[in-house]
């Protein structure tokens, strides 16, 4: 062969783009690599539902009841991840098959489909849950079975487990930012606290309690519980007229959010008079209250349907398109979409769908292209996310009026607050 009389030398410029170009094919070539179809007696070693051509999961939310209001987006979120997933060719070169149970907003119920799911239909994992009160009911049985459950809701923290990844956020998170929020640009001192009666709004009024006396120096003037789906708020409106709080400091949850936000304004006890943060109404749940109901009060989350990037006008697209333009995305919805696409990478990191070492391959896993912006999984399962507060619209939307400076560690255990 002639050897050329002269040698070519890229510029510095060239050169860049040349290793960007490599760097771009080895990418490439290991996301290929993670999602080979390798044999199912090595990915698969406790006889899940898994086969050569598929993997089952099940999904377990309340799609009846009073929570379905907040539930359903949820549902819809992850068969979206799971219909974007398997369009790419699926987990480990296998499609994903969904068993579908309703836990109908009772908690034994759960309890009964979770066994369901792990004893009989051996799913790889669980998408599942929204109350503390059905996590609380189904963890024993993912913890004595070994299944892996993606549990999408913002809670109250203290706990951890090694069969749950926590996508939604925890106290720290939301509760103990949300407040300091409150104190610094609202100038609150006094708080009445309400909330839905079972394990989560309790414990995390217990938590806000702690904080506003402990760590704000400032003052509980009120504090009440009602049964999930109650609609008769009118005793608790005039505590709270007497009160005269700074802040209602709220986590009433599911149907019963349509009665309470109705009959506040009916009462006259608007954003124009009164200052109202809550910590359980997204975009899911103004689509039934209305959100010419709820102008003006605030909600912290870590998600906002309206929040301005690139990943999340994409998400937004595809969810719309698939579930119609008129159909809204709240906080735990987007959490539930999350789930699926961290399984799916820590299958791939792992090269296996055994639960155990799911379980020890999570620590670490990334997650790039979450519509509310880079996340990664803490070695307690638990997510590194931004904290956000939302002003409610009339529309029915928010908007993000402050936000986190930087990720917030996840710490299901602060000192001082157990």
């Amino acid at each position: 062969m002639k050897k050329p009389e002269f040698e070519f030398e890229p510029s510095a410029d060239r050169r860049q783009v040349l290793q960007g170009i490599v760097g771009m094919a080895l990418a490439a070539a290991t996301m290929r690599a993670g999602a080979q179809k390798l044999p199912t007696s090595q990915v698969n070693t406790t006889k899940l539902a898994v086969t050569d051509t598929e993997v089952t999961v099940g999904q377990l939310h309340s799609a009846t009841g009073t929570m379905a209001i907040s539930e359903t987006g949820s549902i819809q979120a992850e068969q979206l991840a799971i219909d974007q997933i398997n369009a790419m060719g699926g987990v480990l070169g296998r499609q994903i098959k969904v068993i579908k149970e309703d836990g109908a907003s009772d908690w034994p119920t759960f309890a009964e489909k979770a066994k369901k799911l792990l004893v009989n239909d051996h799913v790889a994992t669980v998408f599942g849950c929204w109350t503390s009160a059905s996590r609380k009911a189904v963890l024993p049985i993912f913890e004595k079975e070994n299944g892996m459950l993606y549990y999408p809701t913002f809670y109250e923290g203290l706990e951890q487990s090694k069969n749950v990844i926590y996508t939604g956020q925890e106290a720290t998170q939301q509760i103990l930012w949300g407040l300091d929020w409150a104190a610094k640009e609202k100038g609150t001192k006094s708080y009445f606290l309400v909330g839905s009666d079972y394990i989560w709004p309790r414990t995390s009024m217990k938590i806000a309690r702690k904080h506003i006396e402990g760590v704000l120096k400032q003052k509980v003037v009120g504090e009440e519980y009602y049964p999930l789906g109650n609609t008769n708020f009118n005793s608790l409106i005039n505590k709270i007229k007497a009160a005269k709080p700074d802040l209602i400091y709220a986590a009433v949850v599911g149907g019963s959010n349509v009665a309470f936000y109705k009959q506040l304004k009916a009462a006259g006890i608007t954003s124009a008079k009164q200052k109202l943060l809550t910590i359980s109404v997204t975009e899911d749940e103004l689509l039934g209250i209305g959100g010419e109901n709820t102008a003006g009060f605030y909600s912290c989350m870590k998600y906002f349907q309206s929040l301005d990037n690139e990943n999340n006008k994409k998400f937004v697209a595809a969810f719309k398109e698939k579930y119609g333009p008129a159909s809204v995305i709240g906080d735990v919805t987007q959490a539930g979409y999350l789930g699926p696409w961290l399984w799916k990478f820590t299958v791939e990191k792992a090269g296996s769908f055994d639960v155990d070492k799911i379980a020890a391959a999570s620590a670490g896993i990334e997650f790039k292209g979450a519509p509310e912006g880079y996340v990664k999984i803490d070695e307690n399962h638990h997510l590194w996310s931004k904290a956000r507060i939302g002003e409610m619209l009339p529309d029915g939307q928010f908007k993000v009026v402050a936000e986190s400076p930087e990720l917030i560690k996840p710490d299901p255990f602060p000192k001082g607050y157990q």
